[in-house]
């Protein structure tokens, strides 16, 4: 196999394994997040932002079959061989001759067709696959009825190489630091809508993508931009992910203009209170539920509960994956993992909210990797409440 394996995240015993857990022979990836995993951390620049084009869109494949990784083909955009030749792709096979979603799965049966077997079990990603793409390969393969590869795909991302945990501690301590570098730099007057170009600014700055920013000023909860204008003695809440060559860093602080009174330390104190009771069961073989018990029950003892909630889950290549610590809370998927132990490399995102009802929005959200002996804390400066206006 080419050199490039060596770096790939991924070994492809368990990829194998996986698949042949769940009857899959051939397995299609094609939304770009399994595409760029599955390649090893590339992603196509032209389509980063935008997939359409003409009267279609970009649809990058990876197709592997099991057993065969000298088989594998990555089918993408015509462009895409100015790339390759620059930094060639770890896969034996590659076509670059897409424009479109129908011609890159024309493209894709033939490979499937010259390399793999006559009926083939083919694993695809339903949430990624356009209907056209879809009904050219069902009627390709009319005998070989498809499968949804979403959890073998999640399983595979589910534990984080040391080069992964690198980049996602990076992306934190990144994000952090604009953050930080944002709030001291709003002052009396300055909007949401400034203060989130700023962030987008010091994210940029420091060489993340920016993906988002979640906003509230004063007794608002409304996280959405607007011309509101932050006054003295408010508070400001700012959540933000940033991408760090795929791998997304996601946290909340807060942030005050003018010194914190007592109750603003006390509010604080609580939601901080809710996360190190979580905190202090996560560790390598704990189960999942033992996290999220932990936060419940410290949450329960608190004077704000009810205006407050406690949240935990997996991430990595995006927001939400696996491990699913929590059922429709608030992103509707199963906490297929609560009751599974946690695995030394796996990254948890720990989020406590408070929508107090007349100080406004309180929250900490923190990323940490999970060790064999405990965690790390990922971005862990600036915890507290940071000051406004001393930029």
């Amino acid at each position: 196999m080419p050199d490039q394996t060596e770096a790939l995240s991924y070994d492809f015993a368990h990829l194998d394994a996986l698949m042949e857990a769940a009857g899959i022979d051939v397995l299609l990836a094609s939304s770009k997040h399994n595409v760029q995993y599955l390649l090893g951390g590339y992603r196509f620049i032209f389509f980063s932002a935008m997939d359409a084009i003409g009267h279609s869109r970009y649809l990058p494949i990876v197709a592997y079959l099991r057993g065969a990784p000298d088989s594998t083909a990555y089918i993408g955009n015509r462009m895409e061989g100015m790339e390759h030749a620059n930094h060639p792709f770890w896969t034996p096979h590659f076509h670059p001759a897409a424009w479109g979603t129908t011609d890159a799965m024309a493209e894709a049966i033939r490979h499937l067709k010259a390399h793999g077997p006559a009926s083939p079990r083919i694993g695809v990603e339903p949430g990624f696959l356009p209907m056209d793409a879809a009904r050219a390969l069902t009627s390709a393969f009319a005998n070989a009825p498809l499968t949804d590869a979403t959890h073998v795909l999640e399983r595979l991302r589910a534990v984080k190489s040391p080069a992964e945990l690198a980049l996602l501690k990076q992306a934190s301590e990144r994000i952090g630091d604009a953050m930080r570098a944002t709030i001291a730099a709003a002052q009396a007057g300055t909007t949401k809508h400034e203060i989130i170009d700023r962030l987008r600014q010091e994210e940029t700055g420091r060489g993340l993508q920016f993906e988002y920013c979640l906003l509230t000023l004063g007794a608002s909860h409304n996280r959405a931009a607007s011309d509101q204008a932050w006054a003295e003695g408010e508070v400001l809440s700012i959540d933000s992910g940033g991408n760090l060559k795929g791998y997304i860093g996601d946290i909340c602080r807060m942030g005050v203009l003018g010194a914190p009174d007592s109750e603003l330390e006390d509010l604080l104190a609580e939601i901080e209170t809710v996360q190190q009771a979580a905190f202090s069961r996560v560790r390598a073989g704990a189960h999942g539920a033992e996290v999220i018990e932990a936060g419940q029950a410290e949450l329960a003892r608190q004077p704000s509960r009810d205006c407050t909630d406690f949240f935990a889950h997996g991430m990595g290549v995006i927001t939400h994956e696996a491990p699913f610590l929590m059922t429709n809370h608030p992103v509707t998927y199963e906490g297929v993992d609560a009751d599974r132990p946690l695995q030394a490399g796996m990254v948890l995102s720990v989020e406590t909210t408070m929508q107090h009802p007349t100080r406004g929005f309180i929250k900490l959200e923190d990323t940490l990797a999970v060790t064999e002996t405990g965690y790390e804390l990922y971005g862990c400066d600036g915890r507290g409440w940071t000051r406004g206006g001393t930029g």
